[in-house]
């Protein structure tokens, strides 16, 4: 049985990657802490102050890094593999991040490849995921653009959503695996232009709106059309489409 601490267990692919652990002793860091559930301990720290991140480390054999925010992804990260690099007896590190992380300019991939680094410079035999953004994160950003009188709609923008349940089966093969650093990309099995993510949100929810074409500018702009977010050649696929996403989903949300 192996000692197995996870940061972010709470959050949506904490929730459903902590019970493909069952067999292990897990321990989930968050900042806010309580009794065990279902045989899984829950300890109180903050990876931005570091308060009880030593404590909550002390012990484990695998770190799982799920936790991350909007800022201070790199620095969070960093005072973790730090804790876990005096505690002795960690010997595997598993890190999720986001594809495009060494291409994309702008600040969240930025932190997202400063946490990558502090990964890998710790010292300790690691695992780094990248995956695609989450079928839940694109469909709170186009239900927030579907409530516009009139949908924006960047063009070139290019997405392939991946399932949350596809990326937790993945991260519990590689926390209980032998580490293997950079491995291959995990994105969802299509790839979808912004409009018809959008146009799929409104059927699915018998809506209907008008789009307006518009350009992202910029370095991000350029990055986006020449497809920087997007998986490459010898990328993982999930199963799940973000049709499949959806038909689970509307109907409990009408």
């Amino acid at each position: 049985m192996t000692s197995i601490l996870v940061t972010g267990g709470t959050g949506t692919l904490g929730r459903l990657l902590v019970p493909l652990l069952d067999g292990h002793r897990v321990r989930v860091l968050s900042r806010r802490g309580h009794g065990p559930v279902d045989g899984v301990e829950h300890v109180t720290g903050d990876l931005l102050t570091g308060e009880g991140v030593e404590a909550a480390v002390d012990g484990a054999e695998i770190v799982l890094h799920l936790a991350g925010g909007p800022k201070g992804d790199a620095e969070a990260t960093d005072r973790l593999v730090r804790a876990a690099t005096r505690a002795g007896g960690v010997r595997h590190i598993v890190h999720i991040s986001a594809i495009g992380a060494d291409r994309v300019p702008l600040a969240w991939f930025r932190a997202k490849l400063g946490a990558e680094r502090a990964v890998a410079d710790s010292g300790l035999p690691w695992t780094i995921l990248r995956a695609a953004q989450f079928h839940d994160l694109v469909l709170t950003v186009v239900g927030k653009m579907a409530k516009l009188p009139v949908v924006p709609i960047p063009g070139g923008l290019r997405f392939e959503p991946v399932d949350a349940r596809d990326v937790a089966e993945r991260l519990a093969e590689l926390t209980l695996g032998a580490p293997a650093g950079l491995v291959p990309d995990l994105a969802g099995p299509t790839v979808y232009g912004l409009r018809d993510l959008v146009r799929g949100y409104l059927a699915a929810h018998d809506k209907r709106r008008p789009t307006l074409p518009v350009r992202m500018p910029g370095k991000a702009g350029r990055a986006y059309r020449a497809g920087e977010n997007l998986s490459g050649d010898g990328a993982t696929k999930g199963m799940r489409t973000w049709e499949d996403f959806l038909a689970e989903r509307v109907p409990a949300t009408r």
